[in-house]
């Protein structure tokens, strides 16, 4: 008689029932904070509404999970920074006092992406030493296709090498055609559809024949890996018994793809969000992904977070009112014990200097009141309407800083490293040749792609192969006779690192006239590198999770002084301050005349109102100038965003400027 193995499961809600826990989850979590740690055995939805402990909840979960036995490798936290997750790791071993949840699988879409596709790449035609292109590789990619493709003979309104990445990248994460992005956001070009078309075709053969992939073939073979192989899909979901997602209303499509092929056997998935605070469709987020994420998993627990922790009453009742005129939404209400406080201040000023003085002037008195400059932003929709404030700013000698510096890897010196580093890794990288030969002199573009081609037929000797092909210039043998040397050492991250900037060093001090300064940065860069195991691994995560900080950009600075916060909005999500002040609250800047023909870019724009004025913690003040200039008609009048409009006048106090 034929027999086999059956197996009684444990029951995690037996034992999560008999366990004794470090942590008292009871005393340190609200009731719906405790409902959302404790619901383990059903997919769950979580509507986190601003300022109500959406990450330390997310922190409890992890600690909880850890408590009941389980291996913490087979829980799975995806989150949108890879700081975010080692952040949330660490604070929940803290909680348990032991390391052990630090083993959890934490990190970005994009991570989780290259890591999974380092094991499967074969499957979809990829060698394993896959190079990973950043948005500025992308698209000098695309604008070396493009020169080929020359469409500039047949007309002069093709889109510039951006704008292609843009519609390429829109259409790969919104799942929808090039045609249907094109008509709808880039018309001007639709009788360059077929040559847009033809050319995404010729930059994706162009990857694939080198080893490379940007950031959205990261995630797009990811999902298509998980939705085309069963085997692998059971093989990769069955690592994890819990999946967990923070930010979920700013996932796009091919994300919610992911989340759904990850968990749906084993039905245990998270995700945590808020509508309320979708503001990203620019990058391809899919403000429908929460609402359909019940769709995806029947059955799913809906728990809404509405204990506010950081705002007074005052402020949520008015930021309460914004978001309830949206159109599609999750209802909520939130709440605060901070009961006492202004309401929140609208300040109609003559004009935009006006504005700008009032802004500097309340800013000196709250100063004056104890409030440290530190804890005070000034919110813009779009960061060019700033600019007169920071005069006003300066001559009041108010110190500032604005948010959306360069990031190390962009600056033109690291990018040189970068190139000389994936090269070696990855000889194939097309695109690091050319950054890399065009430093050299008597290397221009002609001889960098005569090089490059040859290089692609195996010919890395750089000698004449007697069929009378011409030699390689002798910078480019030696630039060549270098990366082959480096390719064959067994060195570490930080070896090559050093060995790069010494070849590299008399090139960057004929190429840059501040070269000392930059060297700071080479220091710099090299102490990243010296983190690191592998190349592979410093290379990925220089493409994924990018350091921020550079000597150049930032100069000299202070980090200890007093300084307020200038910032756009979507820099601004996330963060809070004491005191905002959100600027330009007017029609046709907030929102933007171009949002106004588009019913879902306005409920956006309403959204983003929203995240700003939620930012505030005690003080929340919304200028707007009520007399604007134009350039074809003069001086015209304005009237307030009717964001604010929609709110009754027993939730605000308006101000109206005098003059001494």
């Amino acid at each position: 008689m034929d027999s086999r193995k059956y197996t009684i499961k444990k029951s995690v809600v037996g034992e999560a029932a008999r366990r004794v826990f470090t942590i008292d989850y009871e005393r340190d979590l609200n009731p719906d904070q405790l409902e959302v740690v404790r619901t383990i055995d059903a997919p769950v939805l979580v509507i986190a509404g601003a300022g109500t402990g959406k990450t330390k909840t997310l922190i409890y979960r992890v600690a909880y999970l850890v408590e009941l036995g389980g291996n913490p490798q087979s829980i799975l936290l995806l989150t949108f920074t890879r700081k975010a997750a080692q952040e949330m790791l660490k604070r929940a071993s803290a909680l348990l006092k032991s390391t052990s949840a630090e083993q959890v699988s934490g990190g970005t879409f994009h991570s989780f992406a290259n890591l999974t596709l380092r094991q499967y790449a074969k499957l979809l035609g990829y060698g394993e030493q896959f190079t990973i292109l950043d948005d500025s590789d992308a698209a000098d990619v695309v604008n070396l296709l493009r020169t080929r493709l020359r469409p500039e003979k047949k007309s002069q309104r093709f889109p510039k090498k951006e704008t292609l990445v843009d519609i390429y990248s829109k259409s790969e994460n919104t799942l929808t055609t090039l045609e249907e992005v094109v008509f709808k956001e880039y018309p001007r070009f639709i009788e360059q559809i077929d040559d847009i078309m033809r050319l995404k075709r010729e930059f994706d053969e162009y990857k694939r024949r080198y080893n490379l992939m940007d950031y959205d073939d990261l995630l797009k073979n990811l999902k298509n890996l998980l939705a085309q192989n069963e085997s692998v899909r059971r093989t990769v979901a069955g690592k994890f018994s819990y999946v967990m997602v923070d930010e979920f209303q700013d996932t796009n499509k091919v994300q919610g793809e992911i989340v759904r092929l990850l968990g749906i056997d084993k039905q245990n998935v998270m995700v945590v969000g808020d509508d309320a605070q979708s503001i990203y469709s620019f990058r391809g987020a899919n403000f429908k992904n929460i609402f359909e994420f019940p769709s995806y998993f029947p059955g799913c627990k809906i728990i809404k977070l509405t204990e506010n922790y950081r705002s007074t009453q005052g402020i949520l009742n008015f930021t309460n009112r914004i978001i309830d005129a949206a159109s599609e939404k999750y209802e909520k209400e939130l709440y605060s014990r901070k009961k006492t406080g202004e309401k929140p201040v609208i300040v109609a000023a003559e004009t935009e200097n006006v504005q700008s003085k009032f802004v500097v002037q309340r800013i000196l008195e709250l100063r004056e009141a104890g409030i440290t400059l530190n804890d005070i932003a000034v919110l813009v929709r779009s960061s060019y309407l700033s600019f007169d404030l920071e005069i006003e700013l300066t001559r009041a000698n108010i110190p500032y800083v604005k948010f959306g510096g360069m990031k190390l890897v962009e600056a033109a010196h690291i990018k040189d490293i970068v190139a000389f580093l994936r090269v070696i890794e990855n000889p194939q990288d097309a695109v690091g040749w050319h950054r890399i030969l065009l430093l050299h002199p008597g290397v221009g573009p002609r001889v960098a792609e005569k090089v490059i081609d040859r290089l692609a037929k195996g010919d890395v000797a750089a000698e004449e192969d007697g069929t009378g092909a011409e030699k390689f210039p002798q910078a480019a043998e030696e630039l060549v006779s270098f990366i082959s040397e480096e390719g064959k050492r067994h060195s570490s991250p930080l070896e090559k690192v050093e060995s790069v900037i010494r070849y590299y060093h008399p090139l960057m001090q004929s190429k840059y006239d501040d070269y000392q300064k930059r060297e700071k940065d080479l220091d710099m860069f090299s102490s990243i590198a010296e983190r690191y195991k592998t190349l592979q691994a410093f290379l990925a995560d220089l493409a994924l999770e990018p350091p921020t900080e550079s000597v150049v950009d930032l100069g000299e600075k202070d980090k200890k002084e007093e300084q307020i916060t200038l910032s756009t909005i979507h820099s601004a999500k996330g963060l809070e301050w004491n005191t905002v002040f959100v600027i330009w609250a007017l029609d046709g800047k907030f929102p933007s005349m171009y949002a106004t023909d588009d019913p879902e870019a306005l409920e956006e724009e309403r959204r983003l109102m929203y995240v700003a004025c939620t930012r505030a913690k005690d003080n929340l003040y919304l200028t707007y100038p009520m007399n604007v200039y134009d350039r074809e008609s003069g001086r015209i009048f304005t009237k307030p965003s009717r964001y604010i409009e929609v709110v009754q006048p027993d939730y605000f106090e308006k101000w109206n400027l005098d003059f001494e």
